[in-house]
């Protein structure tokens, strides 16, 4: 793979990101205001999920199979 086209491709996003954010038209103290509460804020979502999501499908697995008639297992 060609190291200048994933560059490009790289600043490619970074300015559509940019773009969507409006970000470009603050100053650069406030960018990096902005880009580090951001970073925060999907850093702490991608935690969560990563530990809440998993306990939240086996209950609902459980839940749903008791509803459909399925026998628990014995733990004996």
């Amino acid at each position: 793979m060609d190291v200048k086209r994933v560059k490009d491709y790289l600043y490619w996003l970074y300015y559509q990101y940019l773009l969507v954010t409006c970000s470009y038209v603050l100053e650069p103290w406030e960018q990096s205001m902005f880009h580090t509460i951001t970073v925060t804020v999907v850093a702490m979502v991608v935690y969560t999920a990563y530990v809440f999501v998993p306990i939240h499908v086996r209950l609902a697995l459980e839940f749903f199979s008791q509803i459909f008639g399925a026998q628990p297992e014995n733990t004996v």
